[in-house]
């Protein structure tokens, strides 16, 4: 609630790996190559508790809140995929239901709509025992898709791999993709890794528009261990005639990392 592989490489280095992933990038017509960061910039990137994502990347209309507070999906019954729906009426039931099933909800303070969803914002009211929210009600912001921006349907949203839904906004283009996939980003779990973006990159093929994000996980992996530092390009591609969005996770390569004398580097081996 605080704002608070796959393919295994065997380089002796990141320099190594560039030939393999120009390679790759060939076989899945990237426009446009996307330049792999030096290993000391991938240090230093992993290890800045200030750096999250790139310059430009998508900012949540709530980042600005003050203080705790919490954006979530309505889901369907298996929590499997988020729901949709184009009817304002329709949603404000989906969302109370919802509510209603949760275990901490709140009252109903105002709604919100765009392009893209409806939203419920709620002040929610937490116990003494949940420790982590310091003030005793915290706003909560309830999103349902507009089934004409998305349509998750069928989607899995645990995976990383595979069909993901139809976008139908319309008309379809890089930028709106892009939006796309760097909003979902915000709402994927990595866990037990930190992950942080280090690039969004957009292109278009003759059949899809495309945007892929290139991420940054780093693992504690526990005492006397180094951490894992994984480098991965996430590609969100969508169909330009039936906006089917299919997810490709692509792990480019590893390595072990550790902060000495609060200066990261590589761990030999």
């Amino acid at each position: 609630m605080n704002r608070s592989i796959l393919l295994a490489l065997s380089c002796v280095s990141i320099g190594a790996c560039r030939s393999e992933v120009a390679e790759e990038q060939s076989t899945t017509q990237i426009a446009a190559a996307i330049d792999l960061p030096t290993s000391g910039q991938v240090l230093s990137i992993a290890y800045d508790n200030s750096y999250q994502t790139p310059e430009q990347f998508y900012i949540d209309d709530r980042a600005s809140t003050p203080g705790s507070y919490s954006v979530y999906h309505v889901k369907d019954i298996s929590v499997s995929y988020e729901l949709c729906t184009d009817e304002f009426n329709e949603a404000l039931l989906l969302e109370a239901a919802d509510n209603a099933s949760r275990s901490v909800n709140g009252e109903l303070v105002t709604t919100v709509e765009n392009s893209r969803y409806f939203e419920f914002v709620r002040e929610l009211s937490y116990p003494d025992s949940v420790g982590n929210i310091p003030e005793p009600t915290s706003p909560g912001f309830s999103r349902i898709f507009k089934c004409s921006y998305v349509n998750r349907d069928g989607a899995d949203r645990n995976l990383r791999n595979g069909f993901a839904g139809r976008l139908n906004a319309s008309p379809l283009s890089e930028d709106v993709v892009k939006t796309y996939a760097e909003y979902m980003w915000q709402f994927t779990f990595f866990w037990p890794a930190k992950p942080k973006v280090l690039s969004s990159h957009s292109a278009e093929t003759e059949e899809a528009f495309k945007n892929t994000l290139q991420l940054l996980l780093l693992t504690n992996q526990g005492d006397a261990r180094c951490d894992l530092i994984e480098v991965i390009d996430w590609e969100f591609s969508v169909d330009k005639n039936t906006g089917q969005i299919t997810k490709t996770y692509r792990k480019l390569y590893e390595s072990e990392a550790q902060l000495i004398d609060g200066s990261p580097q590589e761990c030999a081996g």
